[in-house]
């Protein structure tokens, strides 16, 4: 009889040393295999691992926030973060993104000083556990790049490990036409070392210096980190920046093959110790290049539709869906085990890269222009041309959707962002709110002003009292989206044909009509998705979306039944419905 547990160890063993084998193919492939598989089974069982299973269903919703996002007082914010949410959204979410919460020096967050601490001025790793027990907690690990004022980095700077080789020197004559990257800012980083002086790769900014991980030990700190947060309780990761974490010369630095295989080695080793863990990419690229972070299922488990939110916002904005019909019906069904991830706003500002290919330079102009008329900001990248492009818009999500390309109808301004949400909620994947759109967030000049940074536009601290306040006022714009948003959510956890994996085909029924069919897994339930995505009213014949005339079909949203599959129906500007049999 075979020793089962002797036939994991093998199995486990084989499979990460393949992953290095690659990534390293001249290191002592042995040796680093058996560092790699210690640090991150510490003193924990070895699991079989159950293929292609889903780790979700059609209840999960994401939050995502700040840990600050909500102070009151004395409090620490993360104890008024999980007041309020117990208080106003239990029930309505099931996982909470906590945004890097870590002490840092620049990008609210995503510099990070120390991973292993929790940022004092928000709690400690009690308040994350606390929360950790309410909630599945995602956190970010910000892999590739750390603050400038990180003891990593002071210990390069001083010759010394841990750190001593830890970053990637360059000469800045090199040439570095074909580097992608999302930045105008210098990519090299001049800095004085006990050496003398030199240049270090810093994608990002110069506080934020990039991690060499040609250097396995780099990427052992990284198993440590997973394993210390899956220690605290954190069970989903959102691997920042992911595609940029390798560079060879005279290539892109994006997207390579030993990047692919890092999350190859992550998905293999929290898979065998943790199983209910969960890797997301975050891939802010064209569609193409994020879709192969799915890999064979052996990659990432959800990757963000980066693309839907500048879609999205575009077909609201023009009123016509065909570009948002043309990109759903090349998105592949995600395969068992791995699924979507979708949002329309984000602590970051609604990516343009994802559009190539997709729409028009002169519709990227509109968006553009759009966005500067309702108050926000636009950031921009270098491109392989060598002039800035637009890369992404930095504006509240309700402020971008107040008016229309026209200026036009700015009285379905709430129509028109529920609209927007209403689509997002339906599709195939599991949806993640940004806490500002949450409460119909208008644009933070204030915060804006004093920062200097576009991003801030759509960062809001609220205060919890007032917040509560404008939540509760009827009359409130505020009060209206978070009161409806909240019953959309709990309409949706109630539908199998809502699973993340559950069919979805996209329907045809005009230009000012977006419409989709979404089916159950065991195929119990159909619901057909429906919104007048323009200020008009449009007519819908019931027999065009092709109900079936022996069911009985009602709109989940409004109630109403159809007892009439020849009826036509008249949609009221930005109305949507679930009709479900």
């Amino acid at each position: 009889m075979v020793d089962v547990k002797s036939k994991l160890e093998s199995d486990l063993y084989s499979r990460v040393s393949e992953h290095l084998s690659i990534i390293y193919p001249d290191k002592d492939t042995a040796r680093l295999t058996a560092a790699f598989i210690a640090e991150m089974g510490m003193g924990r069982l070895i699991q079989k691992p159950t293929p292609h299973r889903n780790h979700w269903d059609q209840g999960d919703v994401i939050l995502i926030t700040y840990g600050n996002t909500i102070k009151n007082g004395n409090d620490l914010p993360l104890v008024s973060l999980s007041r309020f949410l117990d208080k106003n959204l239990k029930g309505h979410i099931t996982a909470v993104h906590i945004l890097p919460f870590f002490p840092f020096s620049s990008d609210d967050g995503f510099s990070v000083i120390d991973y292993s601490t929790v940022n004092p001025s928000l709690g400690d790793w009690e308040h994350i556990e606390s929360i950790s027990k309410k909630y599945k907690l995602m956190s970010d690990i910000v892999i590739n790049h750390i603050s400038s004022r990180s003891r990593w980095f002071e210990n390069y700077k001083n010759g010394v490990d841990p750190g001593r080789d830890y970053f990637i020197e360059a000469n800045p004559d090199d040439n570095f036409d074909k580097v992608v990257r999302p930045r105008s800012s210098s990519l090299l980083t001049e800095v004085r070392t006990n050496d003398g002086s030199k240049h270090v790769w810093s994608t990002f900014s110069n506080d934020q210096i990039d991690l060499n991980f040609k250097n396995p030990e780099v990427l052992r700190e990284f198993v440590r980190i997973v394993r210390d947060y899956l220690n605290h309780g954190i069970s989903i990761f959102r691997m920042d920046a992911v595609p940029f974490i390798w560079k060879e010369a005279n290539t892109s630095c994006t997207n390579l093959s030993q990047t692919h295989e890092i999350i190859k080695l992550f998905h293999t080793l929290i898979e065998h110790y943790f199983p209910s863990a969960l890797l997301v990419c975050e891939n802010n690229v064209p569609s193409k290049e994020n879709l192969a972070y799915f890999g064979n299922a052996n990659e990432a488990h959800i990757i963000y539709n980066f693309s839907l939110p500048p879609l999205l916002v575009y077909t609201l904005l023009s009123g016509d869906c065909n570009h948002l019909k043309n990109w759903m019906m090349s998105l592949p069904p995600a395969q068992a085990g791995t699924c979507y991830l979708n949002f329309i706003a984000s602590h970051d500002g609604i990516g343009l890269r994802p559009l190539d290919g997709l729409v028009t330079d002169d519709e990227i102009k509109k968006l553009v222009k759009k966005t500067e008329k309702s108050g926000g900001k636009v950031t921009y990248r270098k491109s392989r041309e060598g002039y800035d492009k637009p890369y992404e818009l930095n504006i509240t999500l309700y402020d971008l959707l107040e008016s229309t390309f026209d200026e036009e109808s700015i009285s379905f301004g709430v129509d028109r962002f529920l609209c927007a949400h209403s689509i997002m909620l339906a599709l195939e994947g599991i949806p993640a709110l940004y806490i500002q759109s949450m409460f119909g967030s208008h644009n933070d000049l204030r915060r804006f002003e004093h920062t200097r940074r576009n991003r801030s536009i759509n960062r809001h601290i609220w205060n919890e009292l007032e917040l509560e306040k404008v939540l509760h006022n009827s009359d409130s714009t505020h009060y209206r989206i978070f009161t409806e948003l909240r019953r959309l959510l709990s309409i949706r956890k109630k539908q199998s044909a809502f699973h993340p994996n559950a069919t979805q085909y996209t329907l045809h029924l005009g230009d000012s009509i977006f419409s989709f069919w979404r089916q159950s897994i065991n195929r119990d339930q159909s619901i057909f998705c429906v919104s007048n995505i323009s200020p008009s009213c449009q007519f819908v014949n019931l027999r065009d979306i092709n109900l079936i005339n022996t069911d009985e079909w009602r709109d989940l949203i409004s109630g109403q039944f159809y007892t009439n599959i020849g009826e036509l129906l008249n949609l009221k500007p930005y109305q949507v419905l679930w009709i479900s049999n």
